[in-house]
């Protein structure tokens, strides 16, 4: 067992300050899309309460993806309106984390337009992302084992230990 594949999978670049900084609500899997979740009209404005109960993250979570300047809600004073083209960004910023883009890689693919709806997060990767993404999950996925594996061995030898 290398220390230094252990040592790499905890310096690796897996997407956590993102996760770190946005809170405990940020998750790997996707939440659902927001059209189906509460049968709300894909054309109603939401408020930020209404988003985040929808898509199944924080308020943290949204003020955070806006003050990346991923999402702009419309305000009116202290309020947050998402609207559908908001929520669409917010199910292709999901499918981005989902599939193991940071933050700066979602904001570059979804661009810096409000989403007309007219492509989804995946027609907007290009074949070489794809595969820069596959080896990079790939190569991530190893180092989780090896660290699996690695504490695995570490907890058999304390329990070991401690029977003796």
């Amino acid at each position: 067992m290398g220390d230094v594949s252990f040592l790499s999978l905890a310096n690796s670049n897996l997407s956590r300050s993102a996760q770190i900084e946005a809170g405990p609500a940020v998750r790997a899997s996707a939440p659902p899309p927001a059209a189906s979740c509460g049968g709300a009209p894909d054309d109603r404005d939401m408020t930020i309460g209404e988003t985040a109960r929808a898509f199944g993250v924080s308020l943290r979570t949204l003020r955070f993806y806006e003050d990346r300047g991923l999402i702009r809600p419309r305000r009116e004073g202290a309020a947050r309106y998402y609207s559908g083209g908001d929520r669409r960004r917010l199910e292709m910023i999901f499918t981005g984390k989902r599939l193991g883009f940071t933050l700066g890689e979602i904001a570059d693919l979804i661009g810096a337009q409000p989403s007309d709806g007219s492509a989804e997060f995946q027609e907007r990767l290009k074949p070489q992302q794809i595969i820069n993404q596959i080896g990079y999950l790939e190569r991530q996925r190893s180092e989780i084992e090896t660290a699996i594996q690695w504490l695995r061995a570490t907890h058999e030898k304390l329990v070991r230990s401690a029977i003796a």
